[in-house]
């Protein structure tokens, strides 16, 4: 028995040492002087119903401001602890709507201004609420200003009063129907069933999860992409990968709050389940999209300017000899226009129904994006090789005559193939809206505007072709055209040397022999051809189609080729290498940040960099302003490049993208002016000095 009095002893004297350390801790060390709290009720709790409690932070001046439960990139969330009678719970806290606070590229989700948090108690149905003991409490928080943050905290102690009738006016209410989600790679897509007709205002997505599984986690100041129709509000919030619980499932319920502005907004909860995009309208995304009818204009004079761009050029020697030996024959010019319209924009149409497509099975490519695959680039070499030694004399096409005689349907069709094909990567001084918005909106007014690229790229040809008065300003069939096709040898050399150093910056070694092996055999079965032709023995066309057919297999049977660790090229801005990380953390240095996306195929992109990037201008501008760089090469595929990309609205590259320090992206045109960033740079330097 004198064992147990010891132990009861000992178990007494470790709980009375224990207790004043207990009520320490829920003495406040940091007090509430610049933001006070109290603890309110409303009115006196009643047995069997919820009685409202509620927390009332009041800044000590306009400067400071509290935190909602996920505070964003950055704070702290409140942590409170009350301590009730035995049997009572408190539910969730009920927030306000949060407003958004960016600084430095970092979104905090704050309240400025008082505000009160609700705490739900349910009271049970037997409980003594006469004569109950004081309801205490210790609440934990951060106040900041856009300088410091200092930590708060406050021993409370419930007050009855206070003004609940605002208080829970401005609690957003939970939403009546249970919303939906899925993860799309890294994409959040919440699908929200509202009233039709409901005028939303300017929404935002408060996310109260913080961590999505596998890794991933909202990316708070990423651009929100907003679509809907009908009863149906769907809201796209990017996501960033992290290395942390990377092994982690998608949560089974997602919760937050849906901003409508001013303060307006809804509570949610969404369970995973499918959110299609297709059939709904764009109402706002990472671009301001005009109407679809604005969109097909833009478009269709993208195509038109495209006729003039240095990548169509070598194609160009093809049109005019084509347009040149039509003649005087009206029906053959027509026919000829049309077969050359038709392969056009069957190539424009093609190639967007392919990109939709990969897009929507979830696949990050842009417009363009077969000049990243060597086994392409290889096809076209190949083929820009056989065009010139076509203008060489060393063969003639079949069904492709040019010093008259009938024109060639064929010849008309495939020329307008090959057009489209080639003249990818020149779209995007012109196409950048129309395209970006192609890849968000529906597919079927994405298949329009591509379609309208088409329609535009062919324009000047097809109207040749059926306004006899254009054509007969049209030179003669002559002699000169021998002389003109032998010139246009020229830049279609100077186009066979660009692939060849394209080739050698994406595909490996091995894979380079061999596909100059193919070159030689193919130049030997054309300089074949043409001593063929020479003697007029006959049977073009099926030596021709062997030719043709040799060649698909020879690429065929040849293995992958391994991907070249391209090296980056040297620039006088020294820039560091994209990725989401490094932006970020860019943009916490408080200097400006300028970030630019490129390609080896990009002509577009390679004179921006000697008109406007690589300038010693430009290297002293930044260097005075403090400008931080980063480069994005998208020669290759790059699926974080790429979702950017997408993120920003942009098609593909060029993309060029201005951060002034604490504030958000700027895209500049894609053609730059030489005086451009040496301004934009002197700019943010006389802002620094004043």
């Amino acid at each position: 028995m004198d064992g147990w009095r010891w132990h009861w002893a000992l178990l007494l004297a470790a709980l009375a040492l224990l207790l004043p350390a207990t009520l320490r801790a829920q003495e406040a060390r940091f007090g509430d002087e610049n933001i006070s709290v109290e603890l309110r009720s409303d009115g006196a709790p009643v047995p069997g119903e919820t009685w409202m409690l509620a927390l009332h932070f009041a800044p000590s001046s306009e400067e400071w401001h509290g935190y909602w439960s996920n505070p964003g990139d950055a704070g702290q969330g409140m942590d409170l602890q009350l301590n009730l009678p035995e049997g009572w719970e408190a539910g969730e806290p009920l927030y306000p709507v949060p407003q958004t606070l960016v600084t430095a590229g970092l979104m905090n989700h704050i309240y400025e201004g008082e505000y009160a948090v609700l705490v739900p108690i349910e009271v049970p149905e037997q409980a003594a609420v006469q004569n109950i003991a004081p309801i205490t409490g210790f609440v934990s928080y951060l106040a900041c200003t856009d300088r410091i943050c200092v930590p708060q905290d406050a021993a409370l102690r419930v007050q009855t009063g206070g003004d609940f009738d605002a208080w829970r006016a401005q609690i957003a209410p939970l939403l009546d129907s249970t919303a939906g989600f899925e993860i799309v790679r890294d994409r959040l897509r919440v699908g929200f069933p509202i009233p039709e007709g409901m005028q939303v205002g300017d929404v935002h997505m408060f996310l109260a999860n913080t961590e999505l599984g596998g890794g991933l986690r909202p990316d708070y100041a990423g651009v929100q992409t907003l679509v809907g129709e009908g009863n149906l509000l769907v809201v796209e919030m990017p996501l960033e990968r992290t290395e942390i619980a990377e092994d982690a499932p998608t949560p089974e319920v997602l919760e937050g709050i849906l901003s409508f502005g001013s303060g307006q907004g809804v509570r949610f909860r969404a369970e995973p389940r499918d959110v299609p995009l297709e059939g709904v309208k764009p109402i706002r995304g990472p671009v301001d999209m005009p109407s679809l009818w604005i969109l097909l204009i833009a478009s269709l004079a993208g195509g038109l300017l495209l006729n003039i761009m240095p990548c169509v050029f070598p194609i160009l020697s093809l049109k005019a000899l084509a347009l040149a030996k039509a003649g005087g024959d009206e029906a053959s010019a027509r026919r000829d226009a049309l077969a050359y319209t038709a392969g056009v924009v069957l190539a424009c149409a093609a190639l967007g129904a392919l990109i939709l497509l990969l897009r929507s099975a979830g696949e990050q490519v842009g417009w363009a994006f077969q000049l990243q695959e060597p086994r392409v680039v290889g096809g076209l070499f190949l083929l820009a090789v056989a065009i010139t030694a076509n203008f060489l004399g060393l063969f003639q096409v079949p069904g492709m005559a040019i010093a008259g005689g009938r024109a060639s349907m064929r010849g008309s069709f495939g020329t307008g193939l090959l057009a489209a094909f080639v003249a990818t990567p020149c779209t995007g001084p012109f196409m950048a809206l129309a395209l970006g918005a192609a890849l968000v909106l529906r597919p079927i007014e994405g298949f329009a505007i591509f379609t309208a690229l088409g329609v535009g790229l062919a324009l000047p040809f097809l109207l040749l072709g059926f306004i006899p008065a254009w054509r007969r300003k049209l030179p003669k069939p002559g002699a000169w055209m021998e002389r003109f096709r032998r010139w246009m040898a020229v830049p279609m050399g100077l186009t066979v040397l660009a692939l060849a150093w394209l080739l050698w910056r994406i595909a490996d070694d091995f894979w380079l022999v061999m596909l100059g092996v193919v070159t030689l055999v193919l130049l030997a079965l054309l300089a074949s051809l043409g001593r063929r032709q020479a003697r007029e023995q006959g049977g073009d066309r099926l030596f021709f189609a062997s030719v043709v057919a040799l060649v698909i297999f020879a690429l065929s049977i040849v293995p992958a080729p391994q991907p070249r660790a391209l090296e980056a090229a040297e620039s006088v801005l020294d820039p560091g290498v994209f990725s989401e990380a490094a932006l970020a953390e860019a943009r916490t240095s408080g200097k400006p940040v300028f970030v630019w996306f490129t390609a080896d195929w990009c002509l577009t992109c390679k004179v921006n960099e000697q008109v406007a990037i690589e300038r010693e201008e430009t290297r002293k501008a930044f260097e005075e302003a403090g400008v931080m760089t980063l480069r994005g090469d998208w020669t290759l595929r790059d699926e974080e490049i790429a979702g950017f990309l997408a993120q920003q609205g942009a098609a593909g590259v060029p993309l060029y993208l201005w951060y002034p320090p604490g504030g958000d992206a700027r895209q500049l045109p894609q053609v730059l002016t030489p005086d451009l960033l040496v301004d934009l740079a002197a700019g943010e330097a006389d802002r620094r000095s004043e």
